[in-house]
């Protein structure tokens, strides 16, 4: 569903053959994959095992693409001199993701040459968010980020705003069924899951989906994110 943030992005960066990209927390490696049909240089990182051998799949046909099961210290050991990183996994979606991203990059950014770009997103404001409501089910707390909250985030990790944008990612399911496996699969519910049971979440989930339901019975929630460009010293 955030195809349209990659894309977004890398068409501004103007990502090609010369990227040496690491992407943090790269989930399934959809963004990776993307930017190395670009022709970049391509390394990910992520702490979820699951996700992370969809992402090996996806790259089988990719062998400069590097994955790699861990964090920032697992790209350490991979190597340094990235001019590109990129944490797509937005704040905004749960409590404490704001430090986490914070403590991430200040372990990332010696691993950039000078000068390298960082990207940082986040949700959007939640007026302008229809999956925020879908959030906050089964007591998932969306924390909406203040206006400056990436901003914030940068400097306090040492790096230096230079540029922002938002961008309309519209979350579109087939059925409720689909949308409700698909936020299942962010991980945003792990906690509620644990707290309850799969079957409690699932029902609760459906029934918030209930206002975004379309007379054909597919499931469409208008979302905005918002990116920022930073740079390291």
């Amino acid at each position: 569903m955030l195809v349209p943030l990659y894309e977004a992005v890398y068409e501004r960066l103007e990502v090609g053959t010369g990227t040496r990209l690491l992407g943090l927390g790269c989930g399934s490696g959809l963004a990776l994959l993307m930017a190395r049909t670009r022709g970049a240089t391509v390394t990910g990182v992520d702490t979820d095992h699951h996700r992370l051998a969809l992402a090996r799949e996806r790259m089988e046909s990719s062998p400069a693409a590097r994955l790699l099961d861990g964090d920032a210290a697992a790209a350490a050991a991979a190597g340094t001199g990235y001019n590109l990183i990129t944490a797509f996994q937005p704040i905004g979606s749960g409590t404490g993701d704001a430090e986490r991203l914070e403590q991430v990059l200040r372990e990332s950014v010696g691993l950039a040459e000078r000068r390298s770009v960082v990207v940082l997103t986040g949700w959007g404001p939640p007026e302008r968010c229809a999956t925020s409501g879908v959030l906050r089910v089964a007591g998932e707390r969306r924390r909406s980020a203040h206006r400056d909250a990436l901003e914030d985030i940068a400097g306090r990790a040492g790096l230096n705003p230079d540029g922002s944008g938002r961008v309309a990612c519209p979350f579109g399911y087939a059925d409720t069924d689909s949308a409700v496996r698909g936020l299942l699969s962010t991980g945003l519910y792990d906690a509620a899951v644990r707290e309850t049971d799969l079957a409690r979440v699932e029902k609760e989930i459906a029934e918030a989906l209930h206002d975004h339901r379309r007379p054909d019975g597919t499931v469409w929630m208008p979302n905005v994110f918002r990116y920022l460009i930073a740079r390291t010293s």
